[in-house]
């Protein structure tokens, strides 16, 4: 039921245009009704019915159907004031941009005031337009009505379902140019990455030379060295010809504990150096010349690669494919069936002696 908030029509800044829309509104129920009447009347079956019913009426009205555009010429007549009126309070406020962007955004409002038939019909959008600022100020709430919820939920299943047809038949295109040897791992290099090498170059170097001076750091790079000094230490100390180092006597065992120290500082050092020390260019120059080639293996991967792209696409597809809307309508099936239950146990309790 459409209810109107009087507390926030009188408190509300635009109180006369809103009652103006108001009126405007119950004008235009008048003049549709009229021009259905009117309509009506124009066949054989209505002059008749109402001959045989009401005489007095057909002769009072007769001359109202003949000379009908006048009556509908007095409705817009007032519809054109009403316009007009409200493009000189826009160009006033300067509520556009331009002073004639008006009846661009309000076209409905001039083609439904051309007295033909077929531009009647525009004089609807006008009703929809004032019931909106109606709406928008709060002094009527659209969404408790049953119109609008039943309009609503529709739209929703309509949009849904041609959004996720649509999406699944782009989805179901890319998996046919998969299966059919697109070359997409080729495209994505070429096309994606190989225009962008200089600056993936650029920024890969950037990021391996912060790494490298992390670990050359002394604190933040104490992890990766204590891990870097007991994977050294480990295989020097697993080294068959270090090993033996130990059985000479006195400084064996001290040689091998320095020896140990010293590959443990050139491996760190090195990794350091390799890090802090590799540039773009070199990188560019790997991308250039190391990536041409590829092994059964690579391939294989590239392969399995596709197989899972498309078993996500077809993961991708079955989500979309659910209808929701089916889901909302049995979840308000049930909401319904248990509020019907527990109103039935209140009822027996009520009842109970």
């Amino acid at each position: 039921m459409l209810r109107i908030n009087r507390e926030n029509l009188r408190n509300s800044h635009e109180g006369p245009w809103l009652l103006l829309d108001l009126t405007m509104l119950g004008l235009l129920l008048l003049n549709l009704l009229f021009l259905l009447f009117d309509g009506l009347y124009g066949t054989a079956f209505v002059q008749d019915t109402l001959s045989s019913w009401s005489p007095t009426f057909v002769s009072f009205y007769e001359p109202i159907h003949r000379n009908f555009i006048l009556v509908d010429l007095i409705f817009i007549t007032i519809f054109l004031s009403e316009f007009f009126l409200r493009w000189a309070v826009a160009i006033k406020r300067k509520e556009h941009l331009r002073w004639y962007f008006f009846p661009f955004l309000r076209w409905y409002d001039l083609v439904g005031c051309i007295p033909l038939g077929g531009t009647r019909i525009f004089r609807f959008l006008r009703i929809f337009s004032i019931l909106y600022r109606l709406h928008k100020h709060q002094i009527i709430d659209l969404n408790q009505t049953a119109l609008y919820r039943f309009i609503a939920f529709y739209y929703d299943v309509f949009v849904e379902e041609l959004s996720d047809r649509i999406v699944v038949k782009v989805l179901s295109d890319a998996q046919q140019d998969i299966a059919a040897g697109s070359p997409l791992i080729e495209d994505i290099t070429q096309n994606v990455l190989a225009p962008r090498r200089p600056v993936i170059s650029n920024w890969l170097s950037s990021m391996v030379n912060h790494f490298g001076q992390s670990i050359n750091d002394s604190k933040h790079g104490d992890v990766i060295r204590r891990h870097v000094k007991d994977s050294v230490g480990k295989a020097v100390r697993e080294n068959a010809q270090v090993s033996t180092l130990s059985y000479v006597p006195v400084v064996g065992k001290t040689i091998e504990n320095t020896l140990e120290s010293a590959v443990t500082d050139i491996v760190t050092a090195s990794i350091v150096n390799l890090l802090a020390d590799l540039e773009a260019k070199d990188i560019e120059e790997f991308f250039a010349h190391g990536l041409k080639d590829f092994t059964v293996a690579e391939e294989n991967l590239e392969d399995e690669f596709l197989l899972v792209v498309n078993e996500c696409i077809e993961a991708i597809k079955g989500h979309v494919s659910q209808q929701r809307w089916k889901s909302h309508l049995i979840e308000k099936q049930q909401q319904k069936q248990a509020n019907k239950a527990a109103n039935i146990v209140d009822d027996t309790d009520v009842k109970a002696p």
